[in-house]
């Protein structure tokens, strides 16, 4: 039955629907936890290491934090992948072009693809840049993420890399949401209105949000 699912575009939709819903629930809790860094630098690495003791003596050290991961993981393989598929289905199914031109589609509609490929990249700069440090500048201090960040947004690449990732972002979810309620049949004419409006709000607040911590950096107000 779950392959039945999973070969049907309605199904490759729904998984797509699920995850992305999955990944702007994490998005929304990590810029509230990013902006804690405006609360200077005890607080944010207080709120790190919080992060890595979340549910004990239950749960050992770090384990709710890699069990979060894990959850983030399977989102992100599991919506690039049904993505990538729909988006071949789609091309077999169209293998001409339309003689007459489509109405056209927002901006959002359009980068969609490339938006995804852009999230997907920086993802793993992220994480290879404040998790591993692997590529961090200024040498990499584990259990000092205050001063890590301060460091990735005193380059002009790591303002750069980020910013244009959060932009396209918004875009992403601005889209992406209102398509999700599409699909899991939340939308109707009445409420098109109420997801577009919320659809906005959420990407212009979780733009901001992210954006406001390199803003921050490069004006002194983190330092």
């Amino acid at each position: 039955m779950a392959r039945t699912v999973w070969d049907s575009t309605v199904g490759k939709k729904t998984v797509m629907a699920v995850s992305g819903l999955i990944m702007l629930l994490y998005l929304v809790v990590h810029m509230i936890g990013n902006l804690k860094i405006f609360f200077g630098a005890g607080e944010f690495d207080h709120y790190a290491h919080w992060l890595r003791t979340v549910g004990e003596p239950f749960m050992h050290y770090e384990w709710t934090l890699w069990l979060v991961r894990v959850v983030l993981v399977v989102a992100v393989v599991a919506h690039a992948t049904s993505a990538y598929q729909l988006s071949r289905r789609d091309i077999r199914a169209r293998p001409s072009k339309y003689v007459h031109k489509k109405p056209r589609a927002s901006y959002a509609t359009r980068t969609m693809r490339w938006g995804g490929i852009i999230l997907g990249l920086f993802i793993v700069w992220h994480i290879l840049d404040l998790t591993t440090g692997t590529v961090h500048s200024g040498g990499f201090q584990h259990g000092h993420p205050y001063q890590n960040v301060v460091d990735t947004f005193s380059t002009w690449y790591g303002n750069v890399v980020y910013i244009v990732a959060m932009l396209a972002l918004g875009l992403h979810v601005r889209h992406g949401f209102w398509s999700a309620a599409q699909t899991l049949g939340v939308g109707s004419r009445t409420r098109d209105r109420a997801l577009k409006t919320v659809a906005n709000v959420l990407a212009l607040l979780l733009t901001a949000g992210f954006i406001a911590v390199p803003v921050g950096v490069m004006t002194g107000l983190v330092s």
